[in-house]
């Protein structure tokens, strides 16, 4: 059954978006505002200080589909509708501050997300001239297990319990609360032109209609000088109420005023990120965007779930293991350079691959970050019966390169990773032909079916990575044969009249569109080249490939954005713009395959080795701090429109994370490298 309450937030959204040249109606952006959660709640903070959860990936649980707030002042309700409001992060943590201008008062929001619990306190600066007569306004519509019927309210006094079956959810304040519930969008109201605004008048209906409904209405009083007061929610399975109703009780009594909130976001930003600030512009951004995605376990979801209908996508909300695993292995070499602290990270991570491998050594489309379990998904080939090519090899071979890196970086002594890369070495070769190219299956962009370059890429630095590692001698003899195999099969996607790799061979037939994807083909040569020398002509075929895919996908519009598309004639999500959208995976892909081949140039003394890097840092400033395609509050969204217009999955953590890593390689100048070059050797792997 679909989830009724995301779909009355749809409908708004479809009517209220209708016509729109840059947006899809019925989706839930989050394009503009700030994430707060570093745990397994994710709650986002919109410009206008309404939050609303992100939270299932992460935890199984709802929560909050939609709210707002808003000051009484003597029986006029002025609610924070204000979409320009200022906002930002409190220094280095995930408390979010919204400024409000209320008349000629200014009232300040501060957000944080602990664990389950999300703290909103709001106060006056100064005594307001209204201070004697004003109250907080929380209209809030809770989602339990995603349901707007057969939803109860209990009223415990001074705490609200909204629950369905399974998910039961709290809200309680500081101060004073007057309660009444807030019937959703009845059958005509959903069926109208227009949207239905919330609060609506008190009902006029059935008298118990507001008793089971997930929207509650609340008016705190507001206390102190500066009239303030804290409202707090709390997510739970159910299992012990009691221990639930003490516990947002109690945090909301001790974060009652804003420095007790503050410090909470202080003491959590000190338990959940890195204790070292990377030494690289904007890197606490990066690493708090990735922290935000994360679930206990470890994994991450793609990004904020913005389409759960999957009216215009495929769903965001999951654990891609091509994602996360390159994720993995990005912050893996960060960690390594700058010292961040990052090993439970890894070790986490870690467990999470090895636990949801398949028997025959793959890893499936994609699972639910806060269990491992299968998600939906249309790649499924390896756990459905019988043979298919729905099946994305390239995830298999970026998490076996990530275990393989772990266990010659971190921990040699891992048995249990030993064992998942052996049957990952099955899992490769399984789908490895004899021309040495991956066999028909799905590709990065999950589109189309072919035998693609990207692929090969992700086997080639899979077997390099296996070979290199702390493995028997049998496996890493089968990993530097089937390395060479791709090595050497490559020759077969080679476009002599492009001067580059085709995207793929389709039923023997040649595609040789340009495709961000292949940039990976530049660290996979860089990988194979510290197991065996990548030879000149190979060198020079690269050169040209990462040259001639650069320009080619470059796209500089009239606008305020400019970077690489995603493929020639990519049509996803236009709208009514003309050509390709920017995105941000490809144009930080760009800048680390400029790096990684200005690796290899330096290696061999060529002096393209500069002009290469100077490429890297150009893209890279693209996606970096005060960049064109880097947004508010440091986020990195999936696309852009031309006119400078965010999109789709935001924030998106593949870019952060390659940026993280591609920030942190350049803080060794190749110029260092090519002054004592020597033959194999790569300067900053």
């Amino acid at each position: 059954m679909q989830k009724t309450m995301e779909l009355h937030a749809a409908l708004n959204d479809f009517k209220r978006s209708q016509g729109d040249p840059r947006r899809f109606p019925g989706e839930r952006r989050s394009t503009a505002g700030r994430f707060s959660g570093l745990d397994d709640r994710l709650v986002h903070v919109a410009p206008d200080g309404s939050i609303g959860d992100y939270s299932y990936p992460l935890s199984g649980l709802d929560g909050i589909e939609r709210s707002r707030f808003g000051i009484d002042v003597d029986g006029d309700a002025r609610w924070f509708d204000d979409e320009d409001a200022e906002q930002r992060y409190v220094g280095d943590t995930a408390v979010v501050e919204t400024t409000h201008t209320v008349g000629e008062a200014t009232c300040v929001q501060y957000d944080v997300t602990i664990g389950r619990l999300h703290l909103t306190h709001v106060a006056f600066e100064g005594e307001p001239a209204f201070a004697d007569d004003v109250s907080l306004l929380a209209c809030v519509g809770f989602a339990p297990e995603g349901r707007a019927g057969r939803v109860g309210q209990l009223w415990h006094g001074d705490t609200v319990e909204v629950h369905h079956d399974a998910e039961h959810d709290f809200l309680a304040a500081s101060t004073e609360m007057a309660v009444t519930g807030q019937v959703p969008e009845r059958f005509a109201e959903l069926l109208a032109a227009e949207p239905t605004d919330f609060p609506r008048s008190p009902t006029d209906d059935r008298y118990e209609e507001a008793r089971l409904s997930p929207i509650v209405l609340a008016e705190i009083e507001l206390t102190g000088s500066s009239p303030s007061a804290t409202v707090a929610t709390l997510l739970s399975d159910g299992d012990d109420r009691t221990a639930a109703l003490e516990r947002v009780r109690g945090d909301v009594a001790a974060h009652a005023d804003h420095e007790a909130v503050l410090e909470a976001g202080r003491e959590q930003a000190r338990d959940r990120l890195p204790d070292t600030e990377p030494d690289v512009p904007d890197g606490v951004a990066d690493l708090r965007a990735l922290a935000l995605l994360r679930a206990p376990t470890g994994a991450r979801m793609a990004g904020p779930e913005f389409d759960p209908f999957y009216r215009y996508s495929g769903g965001y909300g999951y654990t891609w293991f091509r994602d996360d695993a390159e994720i993995s292995r990005f912050l893996l070499e960060t960690d390594r350079r700058l010292g961040l602290g990052l090993e439970e990270w890894h070790a986490k991570s870690t467990r999470f691959y090895v636990e949801t491998q398949l028997a025959d050594g793959t890893w499936p489309h994609r699972v639910w970050p806060h269990n491992g379990a299968l998600a939906p998904g249309w790649a499924h080939g390896r756990v459905e019966s019988g043979e298919s090519d729905e099946y994305q090899a390239d995830q298999t071979a970026s998490v076996a390169a990530f275990l393989a890196t772990y266990l010659r970086r971190v921990d040699p002594d891992d048995e249990q990773v030993r064992e998942a890369l052996a049957a990952a070495l099955d899992g490769l070769d399984d789908s490895l032909a004899a021309d040495g190219l991956p066999e028909r299956v799905q590709n990065a962009w999950e589109n189309m079916t072919g035998r693609f370059a990207h692929t090969a890429a992700t086997f080639l630095e899979a077997y390099a990575a296996i070979a290199r590692a702390p493995v028997d001698d049998a496996l890493a003899t089968r990993a530097r044969e089937g390395a060479r195999a791709v090595y050497d099969g490559l020759d077969g996607l080679w476009v002599p009249e492009r001067g580059c790799y085709a995207m793929r061979v389709d039923d023997g037939d040649v595609d040789d569109r340009l495709d961000g994807s292949t940039l990976a083909l530049a660290a996979a040569h860089r990988a194979y080249d510290a197991l065996e020398r990548v030879d000149d002509a190979r060198l020079d075929r690269l050169t040209s490939h990462v040259e001639t895919t650069i320009d080619g996908l470059y796209r500089d519009p009239d606008g305020p954005v400019e970077g690489l598309a995603r493929f020639e004639d990519d049509p996803w999500r236009v709208q009514e713009q003309d050509a390709a959208k920017i995105w941000t995976v490809t144009t930080a892909w760009g800048a680390h395959a400029a790096i990684a081949l200005s690796d290899l140039l330096a290696a061999r003394g060529r002096e393209e080795a500069e002009t290469f890097e100077e490429r890297g840092r150009t893209l890279l400033a693209l996606v970096g701090p005060g960049g064109p395609l880097r947004r508010s509050g440091g986020y990195l969204p999936e696309q852009v429109f031309d006119d400078g217009t965010a999109d789709s999955a935001t924030p998106l953590g593949w870019p952060h994370a390659i940026r993280l890593a591609t920030a942190s390689a350049l803080e060794e100048p190749v110029s260092s490298a090519l002054a004592g070059a020597e033959e194999s050797a790569v300067p900053r792997d």
